[in-house]
């Protein structure tokens, strides 16, 4: 059997990662089969937990629902969600309402550690440039020096701090061949025999 890998993504971070990088076509992303391209032949995945909130805007729950329909007929595919809160925002003497995405980094902490307390895996990698969850890093290192952590940053995000604390990191921008080589197919019948198809901006 080979080395146990978890993939823990930071869907928030990854998303607007790939906008910032205008790679607005590789939304319509096949998760599992994405990060399986990474793995070495002596690693086998175990489970890929993603990370996120639902979108207040209507269109775009829309279309997050879409992606998580496609995705979730992989059973490596799990899905844990935070929750956006309201957050005032005055300009000019107006007052408007923005939303905060919240609990993602509390979330990702916890299967983390969940996981190697449970000895579940051998192989921890970490899709995010978020450095606030260091401290459970740290912790894994102490409760299992041989685990293995790895960074992986989404595009144009990059944390000094996360690289310089895991066995091994790596910048997701360098390898667009894999964003094009895992793309979902554009139309998915599920299994009620409904038919999902690629929303048509994200192209």
């Amino acid at each position: 059997m080979g080395k146990r890998v978890n993939f823990y993504i930071d869907g928030f971070n990854f998303y607007y990662g790939l906008k910032s990088k205008h790679w607005r076509k590789y939304y319509w992303l096949d998760i599992v089969k994405f990060c399986e391209s990474f793995l070495k032949p002596n690693q086998t995945l175990n489970s890929v937990l993603y990370f996120t909130a639902v979108p207040k805007e209507l269109g775009k729950k829309d279309q997050q629902d879409l992606f998580f329909s496609a995705n979730k007929l992989n059973s490596k595919f799990k899905l844990i969600f935070g929750k956006y809160l309201e957050k005032p925002l005055w300009f000019d003497g107006k007052r408007y309402i923005t939303y905060e995405e919240k609990q993602t980094d509390v979330n990702i902490a916890v299967e983390m550690l969940r996981n190697v307390f449970q000895k579940k895996i051998d192989i921890s990698i970490l899709v995010s440039a978020d450095s606030d969850i260091l401290p459970a890093i740290n912790l894994i290192r102490e409760i299992d020096p041989n685990h293995k952590i790895f960074c992986y940053f989404p595009p144009n995000r990059y944390s000094a701090d996360l690289a310089q604390n895991a066995d091994v990191f790596l910048k997701l921008s360098r390898y667009e061949h894999r964003f094009k080589r895992t793309l979902l197919p554009d139309k998915i019948k599920l299994p009620n025999g409904y038919i999902i198809k690629k929303p048509p901006s994200w192209s």
